[in-house]
Formats: structure tokens, sequence, C-alpha cells
């Protein structure tokens, strides 16, 4: 297990295609951060759905997520599947959020996602975030493109049921939705603890990671 320096986490950057994209993918990991790291700060982007009824869905849910952060969010307005057609829209929205922060940590879709807005924005960011430790969150779905993450963040039985009641709290626009439901979500958790020796776990992929096993 890696862990982070002490005091090392200051700043993460929170990247998304899609409203509920980030709660779903990372919303166990943002809770023990924001937890354990009173005043982090979270630059949040969300490339969908401004000016709808989910841009207020998601600004109220990354509010609870990321409790006692100094959460800055931004919802752009790309049409929801297209961002391979809006491909400079987005790259200039990930660009945008470089020059707001250096984070210690970013959020992002992994690279293997099936939806063509989660893949496309995989690899957007390290085009802008070179040099930044990237750990790329999974959403379950019909697709079915799950594969072998290399990273885990383990979740205890209250912090996994945090995180589902919070779910099913702050987004009821997607309560229809066959794949939001408790079991989906705990199954899941369930499975990647398992592969990591714990009851719960969010998992992730990692491309590249800078070891400095000198302490130097």
């Amino acid at each position: 297990m890696i862990d982070l320096l002490p005091g090392s986490l200051r700043r993460v950057a929170a990247v998304a295609a899609h409203c509920d994209d980030l709660a779903i993918g990372a919303g166990g990991t943002l809770l023990a951060m924001c937890t354990a790291h009173p005043g982090i700060r979270v630059d949040a982007l969300i490339l969908s759905g401004g000016g709808t009824e989910r841009e207020g869905e998601e600004r109220a849910a990354l509010a609870a997520f990321c409790p006692g952060a100094d959460l800055r969010v931004t919802v752009g307005k790309l049409p929801d599947g297209r961002l391979p057609a809006h491909w400079e829209e987005a790259k200039r929205a990930v660009e945008e959020l470089r020059l707001r922060t250096v984070p210690d940590l970013i959020l992002a879709p992994q690279p293997g996602d099936a939806h063509q807005d989660h893949r496309g924005l995989a690899e957007l960011v390290p085009t802008a975030f070179r040099d930044h430790l990237t750990l790329g969150y999974e959403i379950v779905k019909w697709d079915g493109d799950l594969g072998r993450p290399n990273a885990y963040q383990p979740l205890d039985l209250a912090l996994a049921e945090r995180k589902v009641a919070l779910l099913w709290e702050h987004y009821p626009s997607q309560r229809r939705r066959h794949w939001f439901d408790r079991e989906a979500f705990l199954g899941l958790a369930r499975v990647r603890g398992i592969e990591c020796h714990a009851r719960y776990a969010e998992a992730f992929y990692v491309r590249k990671l800078t070891l400095d096993l000198a302490g130097g």
C-alpha cells in the first residue's frame, strides 16, 4: 500500500464527462479524502449538464461528497454522448482547469471505459496534466467494460453505505436507470474489496506512477 505523506494531499482535481460520474466512480474516495484532510481544495470539472436540472443535482451532490473541502465546481454544456465531435471545447475546458490548479492527485475516467465521452476525457487529461498522479475511476454499465484495476481505496461498511445513500438522495433524475441501485454499487465495491483484502473498495487504473523510494 502506498500512502501519501501527511500534509502532502492539499489539492485534488476531479474531472468527469457527466454529472454523477464522479460520485459513482469515486464518491467513497472523495468522502474519505475530504474527511481526513479538512480544508483540502477540490477543483471539479464536469463537461456536460450545465444549465439543466442535472447541474443542480451535481453541485449539491459534490458538496455532500466533499465535506469540509474548499470545493470549486465547473459544469460545462457539452452535449451528452458527443465529446468526440466537441474535442476542441473539451480540451479547452481541461486546459483551463490546468491553469487554475496544480493538483497532488487527479480523479478522472479510466482509459479503457467503453463510453466515448469517458474514454475521450481520459485521453485528454494527460495532455494537460502531464506529471501528475492520475487515478482512473470505473463506472459499471451495460457495455461490460470492467477490467483489472491496479489501485484501490478501501471503504468500510459505513463509508460504502454513506456513498450509496448520497447517490440515491442527490440524483433523483437517475433513479429510473436499471443500473442505478444499491445492489449494483455495493456489489461492485464488495468485489473490489475482495481484491484488496477489505470489506469494500473503489478501484482505479494507474497508467504511470513515479516513485521516490529514497525520500529525496
